[in-house]
């Protein structure tokens, strides 16, 4: 793809993302005015955990709400769907994206500047990307359409470009404004641990803006009598979802180590390595042990964790209860089983019942 917006610096009085998706429930009348200029939260971030995702609670703001009132319920949807696809990719190490915590979805976890940080302020950047984008395709805001992307130059002629794209160009435009604006409005010294932490967050945000950016794709449909396909439509089309979690979990695990320059800029840490692109995640301080629980730092630790004794990967026995040992027991798994499909058209399944041996970290 091509023309991509080229990065600018934004100051403003907006919040980070999470500041920001507490703007659904004022949309949605879950909010109740406690002062002329502050809002207090009518459920709990474990009801609504998109409200919560990085940091500390919200302050919405009223003159947010005023000029783009249409937009809040799309950046919730967009915090969701990071939050799922993180616990997603995740589900089977020892830190799993739990959201447990009374003030923030991710915990105290995120006060440390590590990789398990790097990926969910990249993947809460690349969700409102896609929830704009998808929102502009479908009419839902009023400041965006369908997608302006060129025509690809190397789409055959006589194929048509047009229908109604997932408008990516505004979707990345209007996350790093939003997304990022948290973070540039902070004055911290330059050179401190403070503004390391902030070039961190803002390259982090980049990398997920840029995931979703870069993976949206050319998509076709054929017309033609009785499907000859003589002719074919195409548009810009974002990328699943699932897609985009998988890349940047394969950015988590590559992500550079980093720390804070003479020149007040983020340098690697070890020389021999490359400096890190747009597209790569970096970070900061080093992670936490999420073997056991520890207050201080935010892990909940692996006891109580399902684990598979058969592997050797980070969901086998061994690694995910890292070492202690674990408790064996036997449940009943229900499944749909035997299935056939009838005419026309459904499909009939048989309901199975096996007794399975579990595995839980002691």
């Amino acid at each position: 793809m091509d023309n991509r917006p080229v990065p600018r610096r934004r100051t403003g009085a907006v919040r980070h993302l999470l500041q920001l998706a507490c703007v659904v429930l004022a949309c949605s009348s879950q909010l109740l005015m406690v002062e002329a200029n502050s809002w207090s939260l009518g459920l709990t971030p474990i009801q609504r955990p998109e409200m919560y995702i990085i940091g500390a609670q919200p302050l919405c703001s009223q003159q947010l709400i005023s000029a783009n009132p249409d937009h809040m319920s799309y950046i919730g949807d967009g915090a969701r769907t990071g939050i799922k696809e993180c616990q997603y990719q995740f589900k089977q190490r020892r830190w799993n994206c739990s959201t447990v915590d009374s003030t923030s979805v991710f915990g105290r976890v995120m006060h440390i500047g590590s990789r398990e940080t790097a990926f969910t302020y990249a993947i809460s950047a690349a969700g409102v990307v896609n929830a704009i984008s998808r929102a502009c395709r479908d009419g839902e805001l009023s400041t965006c359409g369908c997608s302006r992307a060129a025509r690809p130059r190397d789409l055959p002629r006589d194929w048509l470009w047009g229908g109604c794209g997932d408008n990516v160009h505004y979707g990345y435009r209007f996350a790093r404004e939003f997304v990022d604006a948290k973070e540039r409005e902070k004055n911290y010294p330059r050179g401190s641990r403070e503004y390391a932490r902030m070039l961190m967050n803002l390259h982090n945000n980049e990398a997920g803006r840029q995931a979703v950016y870069n993976q949206a794709h050319v998509s076709c449909k054929c017309h033609g009598v009785s499907g000859s396909c003589s002719l074919k439509t195409c548009w810009l089309q974002l990328a699943d979802f699932r897609r985009v979690g998988e890349f940047l979990k394969e950015k988590y695990d590559s992500a550079a180590a980093m720390q804070i320059g003479r020149k007040g800029k983020l340098e690697l840490k070890d020389k021999r390595f490359n400096n890190p692109t747009p597209e790569d995640m970096v970070y900061i301080d080093t992670s936490p042990d999420y073997c056991l629980r520890n207050e201080t730092t935010g892990s909940l630790g692996t006891h109580g964790r399902y684990c598979n004794k058969t592997s050797e990967g980070m969901d086998g026995c061994e690694l995910m209860c890292c070492g202690r040992g674990y408790d064996q027991f036997k449940t009943y798994k229900h499944e749909r089983c035997h299935c056939k499909f009838h005419w026309c058209c459904y499909v009939k399944c048989r309901r199975c019942t096996t007794l399975v041996d579990q595995f839980l970290c002691k």
